[in-house]
C-alpha cells in the first residue's frame, strides 16, 4: 500500500502484531502485547567468585605522586575493567617499585602538611612528606597514604589497601604470581 505524506494514522489501518490502529481514535488496543527479551537487560553485577583480579607492577620513577596515586586507586578498585562493580572488590593486585623516586611539584616536599591526632588533648601531630620520607620505609607509608586517600572510606577501602604492595627500590618479591608490568601514562 502507498500512503502519501499527507495521509495521517487516523486514516489508516495498520495491523501491528495481535493490535491494530484503529481508525476511529488513532490509538493502540489494549491487546497489543509487545514481548520483549528481557534477559539481554539484566545488569551482570560481578561478585567475589566472577571477579578476574591480576597482579601487576606499576614503576613510579618520576611520576608525580597525585597523579600517581589516582590512577593506582582506580587499578585497586576495577575502574578500569568492564565488570567494574562499585561495592565489590574486583580490582586487581598492584605492586609499585621504586617508590623513593616518586616528585612532588612546587614546594610541597615541605609546604604540605599531613595531620593526624592522637586521642588526647593538644595531641594533634603534624607531619611533611619530606619528614615521613625520611623515616624507615617513608616512601612505602607516603604511597600507602596518598592511596587510602582516594579509595572509599569504608571496610571495603582497607580490604582495597590489601591489595596494595609497595617497594622502595626496583624489586618485589611477588614473582611467584607472574605480575604484568604496564605503563601508568597509558592508563587515562
Amino acid at each position: 500500500m502507498s500512503v502519501s505524506l499527507e495521509t495521517s494514522v487516523r486514516e489508516l489501518s495498520i495491523p501491528l502484531g495481535n493490535g491494530l490502529v484503529s481508525q476511529e481514535n488513532g490509538i493502540i488496543n489494549n491487546d497489543l502485547k509487545f514481548k520483549m527479551d528481557t534477559l539481554s537487560y539484566k545488569t551482570v553485577s560481578a561478585n567475589k567468585a566472577t571477579a578476574t583480579k591480576e597482579w601487576v607492577v606499576v614503576d613510579a620513577t618520576d611520576q608525580v605522586l597525585g597523579r600517581f596515586a589516582v590512577k593506582v586507586a582506580k587499578l585497586l578498585r576495577g575502574k578500569y575493567k568492564p565488570n567494574y562493580t562499585p561495592h565489590v572488590d574486583c580490582g586487581d593486585n598492584v605492586i609499585i617499585i621504586n617508590a623513593d623516586k616518586v616528585v612532588l611539584t612546587g614546594k610541597k616536599w615541605t609546604d604540605k602538611i599531613y595531620l593526624r591526632y592522637t586521642g588526647y588533648p593538644g595531641g594533634q601531630r603534624e607531619m611533611t612528606p619530606a619528614q615521613l620520607m625520611a623515616k624507615p620505609n617513608g616512601a612505602e607509608r607516603l604511597m600507602k597514604k596518598v592511596v587510602k586517600g582516594m579509595l572509599p572510606k569504608t571496610k571495603l577501602g582497607d580490604q582495597l589497601l590489601g591489595n596494595l604492595y609497595v617497594y622502595a627500590g626496583g624489586e618485589h618479591k611477588h614473582e611467584a604470581q607472574t605480575p604484568k608490568a604496564i605503563d601508568i601514562n597509558s592508563l587515562i
